[in-house]
């Protein structure tokens, strides 16, 4: 079910909403947050229910390992170091198993010449975040960081439909107190106008401005054969602000649907495009992602402690399994290692203390990730370079077929040309949009962070959900839903 259906906003949604907080009210505790587990199982099994035992046997399989983890004392020889590597290597072997099996045939395929056929196997949605959030439970249950829970509370942990499909991935610790605590099983207003606040603007950036992008970025990509230089560069930033808005829309919904139920989630995505070096891009984009990268990889491989070339090596190694986390190809690939490249670039410069004006370091940066991004989108290294080669003028402008002229004339005519690949003559206009939006806008959380109760507030929030009701017309799926 997509957050950015009729069915959700006013089915699944308000029903969820209303049974549970009538069974808190009713002092049934437990029915609630069964209800709640049970909602959010279906709201799971709404794509496909034959992966709902994937995602029920990989919850007791964990909380099993967790609760021997948290014992403060182990009766069998087995050692807790020993549970906590079966549970990551298991973990890991299941996503393994879905998302790179295919790929990992292909390679052995294309190395030995041999001709062994593909799974085809479909991957199950959300398996990277509840794998993910369930290993960094493992972790923290070893470290004595968890208490032993109910295997029910345990579920709303994993199961929490506002977070489990697209994350943030979120750690035991934040969550399960909010579930515990007594005020949160009562309706709260203040958090229903910010939740729905949230919601409205998250909503908005998915179906009126990520939709938009979509279109163009998907002519550009997947059906044009040649790109000239501003289609290419048409291209390639249709997808820069796609993906942002969509990733953008569906953190704000996460933080917008969690509050209605009193839960806060953790802030996933700060404005990133605002960022003038790819650290700071980093602390930015995905937050939860990064701080898992951060916390259970790059920091057990050493982090920055010894040389600066093991550190830069565990840099490279943190990204290259980031890239891979993303998808099975060796676009992602190539992405993590960009990133990972620009990251020791950055570590360099700085540890000589070169500077450069703030305008200058945003528009590399902001260069270099839309750059990326083209990696991360293209279906094979073929579609990438022809996006490349049109950004770097290697197919020419394309100008042959109207007059070179810089006038009304000339834009007309190649707009023509621009609207027969790309769709739409109001792409510079969105182009430009996306960027001031980005850029100058204030985002949600600093919105948010300013509400004070009042009908001015309430009217605006309505009048932006009814818009973005209104809009939608087949429901997209968002972009984080592949990976």
């Amino acid at each position: 079910m997509l957050f950015n259906s009729h069915q959700f906003i006013l089915g699944f949604l308000p029903v969820t909403f209303f049974i549970y907080f009538y069974l808190n009210k009713r002092r049934m505790t437990n029915a609630a947050k069964c209800f709640l587990v049970l909602a959010s199982l279906f709201f799971y099994s709404w794509w496909n229910i034959a992966y709902l035992p994937l995602i029920l046997g990989s919850m007791l399989f964990n909380y099993s390992l967790g609760c021997e983890l948290a014992k403060t004392r182990m009766k069998a020889r087995i050692t807790k170091k020993s549970i906590l590597i079966l549970g990551i290597v298991a973990n890991l072997g299941l996503l393994g198993y879905f998302k790179y099996t295919d790929f990992l045939i292909e390679n052995f395929n294309y190395i030995s010449g041999s001709h062994f056929g593909l799974l085809n196997l479909t991957l199950p949605i959300a398996i990277s975040f509840f794998t993910f959030q369930q290993i960094i439970y493992l972790v923290d249950s070893y470290r004595g960081e968890t208490k032993e829970y109910a295997f029910l509370n345990y579920s709303v942990f994993v199961a929490f439909f506002p977070q489990l499909i697209s994350g943030p991935i979120v750690h035991h610790k934040e969550m399960m107190p909010q579930f515990e605590n007594n005020r949160n099983k009562i309706i709260n207003h203040e958090n229903i106008a910010i939740g729905m606040l949230f919601f409205s603007i998250g909503l908005f950036k998915k179906v009126v401005l990520a939709d938009t992008f979509a279109t163009w970025a998907t002519n550009g990509f997947d059906r044009a054969e040649i790109l000239y230089f501003f289609e290419a560069w048409a291209t390639s930033l249709s997808y820069t602000f796609q993906l942002y808005f969509d990733f953008s829309g569906y953190a704000d919904m996460a933080i917008g649907i969690g509050l209605l139920f009193n839960i806060r989630l953790p802030i996933n995505f700060n404005s990133p495009y605002k960022s003038r070096d790819i650290r700071d891009f980093w602390r930015r984009w995905h937050i939860t992602l990064s701080r898992f990268l951060r916390d259970y990889v790059y920091i057990p491989l050493g982090g920055n402690k010894g040389t600066s070339i093991k550190t830069y090596n565990n840099l490279m190694v943190t990204f290259l399994i980031g890239g891979i986390w993303h998808g099975a190809g060796w676009t992602f690939v190539f992405w993590g290692l960009l990133h990972g490249l620009a990251l020791v670039l950055q570590r360099l410069w700085s540890s000589f203390g070169l500077k450069m004006p703030n305008l200058l370091a945003w528009f590399i940066t902001f260069n270099f990730v839309n750059l990326a991004w083209v990696f991360f989108r293209a279906e094979s290294f073929s579609d990438a370079l022809k996006v490349i080669q049109g950004m770097f003028l290697l197919n020419g402008f394309g100008f042959s077929t109207f007059p070179m002229s810089m006038t009304n004339q000339f834009i007309v005519g190649y707009m023509d040309i621009l609207g027969d690949i790309i769709v739409s003559k109001d792409i510079i206009m969105w182009l430009v949009l996306g960027l001031a939006v980005s850029l100058f806008a204030k985002n949600s959380n600093e919105i948010a962070a300013k509400f004070r109760p009042s009908i001015v507030w309430i009217i605006g929030t309505l009048v932006i959900l009814i818009y973005s009701v209104f809009a939608m017309n087949q429901p997209t799926e968002f972009l984080y839903f592949n990976f």
